[in-house]
């Protein structure tokens, strides 16, 4: 497992948006690598759960993936066109998180915000 879950890494880690399982799974298989979607699907939630990349969810509700440019809580600005993506920071979004939390009684707060716009490099001159 760990070869594939290095692999996986690999392939996201050279990418600057999201990609699909599948589409992991794809790009694998066309340079001949012995690998089954499962195995892909295995590797990424591994990957997730050691913090090594950020999962989110497309408006149709497909989970994508990216290798994390930080080891710190951050957020993602995403291009609706051509998938680029920036981790940002989020100051404000941190504090009303913890303060909308606490106004309704909880405690250890998680939450993700994904921001989707169209970068300038897709939304031409103006």
């Amino acid at each position: 497992m760990s070869r594939s879950r290095d692999a996986v890494h690999e392939i996201l880690r050279r990418s600057e948006s999201f990609r699909s399982a599948q589409d992991i799974f794809t790009e694998m298989r066309s340079v001949g690598a012995k690998i089954g979607l499962t195995t892909v699907y295995r590797a990424l939630q591994a990957l997730n759960d050691d913090g090594r990349v950020d999962v989110l969810r497309t408006d149709d509700g497909e989970a994508v993936y990216r290798a994390c440019a930080s080891g710190v809580h951050h957020h993602h600005l995403v291009c609706r066109v051509c998938g680029r993506t920036v981790e940002v920071a989020g100051p404000d979004v941190e504090r009303w998180a913890e303060a909308i939390g606490a106004e309704h009684g909880f405690v250890e707060i998680t939450h993700t915000v994904e921001v989707f716009g169209t970068c300038a490099d897709c939304s031409g001159p103006r």
